[in-house]
């Protein structure tokens, strides 16, 4: 198991003051060239890599996710968002549709969700029997041992805020019009059973954070905050051990641009 101290909701620091907005926009700015300087190297040694994003509703899922691949290829990203299966995706093995998902070489895959569902939002809900959704936390560990043991570089964020910010940005989705797309009465059944999902949340963590395949705990009560830590801990973890090098230049490509008319 896990070398590293496994999160629990209880010890998420949600306190963390926010930054001024001209040192926000600095470091999301050095934050963001790092994570293309990774999606560059990751390119071009073939390396491949999947972000996983989970959390409760209105967290701050979809804004951190825009931040991380603001300035990336998007050629060499795919985010992937996770919504109820289809009859058809019922009818197989629910790991079905995030093997058909997973990186090429030399990409990035993004998953606003997870297979994390079977053990969070199928468990809660009674989607799933209770002995399926117990046997997946097997299944999930042997999935990500499986790609880790393959070179995916896997990395698994959980977005917490509290229920007092949870209901002002439920609140504003629906005040602000723009936004009321992202509103659903799902977003209130699913407030409704938070205890329920505190739990599930817990316990997803204790048995599935392990040394291939870490969770990392992030407060997303303060946006900005929240997205300048996902790009730390994302940058940190798929630039560890990589050459971040830009390539050699190739002799035979120097001389036709030295032949280019100024």
């Amino acid at each position: 198991m896990a070398k590293h101290k496994m999160p629990r909701l209880a010890d998420c620091d949600l306190s963390s003051e926010l930054a001024a907005e001209a040192d926000y926009e600095r470091e999301l700015n050095m934050l963001q060239l790092d994570m293309l300087r990774i999606q560059q190297a990751y390119f071009l040694q073939r390396r491949r890599a999947i972000i996983a994003f989970e959390g409760w509703d209105a967290a701050g899922k979809g804004g951190a996710i825009r931040r991380l691949t603001e300035a990336l290829d998007p050629r060499a990203v795919k985010v992937w968002p996770i919504a109820r299966p289809s009859e058809a995706e019922k009818s197989i093995h629910y790991l079905h549709r995030f093997w058909t998902r997973l990186p090429e070489a030399g990409s990035i895959a993004i998953f606003d969700r997870s297979w994390y569902g079977r053990v969070l939002v199928e468990r809660v809900e009674n989607l799933t029997p209770k002995e399926a959704w117990k046997r997946a936390y097997r299944e999930i560990n042997e999935f990500e041992r499986t790609l880790a043991d393959d070179g995916v570089r896997i990395i698994k964020l959980f977005i917490h805020v509290s229920p007092k910010v949870q209901a002002e940005r439920l609140r504003e989705r629906m005040e602000v019009p723009y936004k009321r797309w992202k509103l659903a009465m799902d977003d209130f059944r699913n407030r409704e059973m938070r205890p329920a999902y505190a739990e599930a949340i817990d316990e997803m963590f204790k048995r599935t954070h392990t040394d291939r395949a870490r969770w990392h705990l992030v407060s997303g009560e303060h946006k900005w905050m929240a997205r300048l830590q996902v790009l730390r801990i994302v940058t940190d973890a798929l630039g560890r051990g990589i050459d971040l090098s830009p390539p050699k230049v190739n002799p035979a490509i120097k001389r036709a641009v030295e032949k280019l008319p100024r």
